[in-house]
């Protein structure tokens, strides 16, 4: 079954001045968030922006796509702890994605590991979508 999620943001001002507000309207588990171009291309100063808003679907898809594929191989994690760090350079848009993924996973191997990190990393949902950008990967077990 397909499904569809939505959230909006109410822009006021200008690009440098301006704000806004990013309503996560499908869930409503995220409460409103601020965005300003600051804490886009500075420091957060405690507002999100679009790419730490991307680093948090790729990390939970990865994952998702990563506990799917060990199971089906026989071999269910017991915990997967996923990173994934944007890099913006404003004027650029986004330079690269990398992925940290550090795995519980009883009667796997390192190499075995790291080959379905690296298959998963491919084919998420998010990763593909985002194939526009660079995307890296550092796997081990835990």
């Amino acid at each position: 079954m397909a499904t569809t999620r939505s959230a909006h943001t109410v822009w006021e001002g200008n690009l440098l001045e301006g704000n806004g507000v990013v309503n996560f309207d499908s869930s409503g588990a995220i409460a409103a968030q601020p965005v300003t171009w600051a804490s886009r291309s500075q420091d957060a100063n405690g507002k999100t922006s679009p790419e730490e808003l991307i680093a948090a679907a790729h990390s939970s898809c990865f994952s998702m796509a990563l506990s799917h594929a060990l199971a089906g191989a026989g071999t269910p994690p017991t915990k997967l702890v996923t990173s994934a760090d944007v890099n913006f350079q404003p004027g650029e848009g986004i330079t690269g994605i990398h992925l940290t993924v550090e795995g519980t996973v009883p009667g796997l191997d390192d190499d075995a590991f790291v080959a379905a990190a690296e298959d998963a990393k491919k084919n998420c949902p998010v990763s593909q979508a985002l194939t526009g950008t660079t995307i890296t990967l550092s796997a081990k077990l835990a």
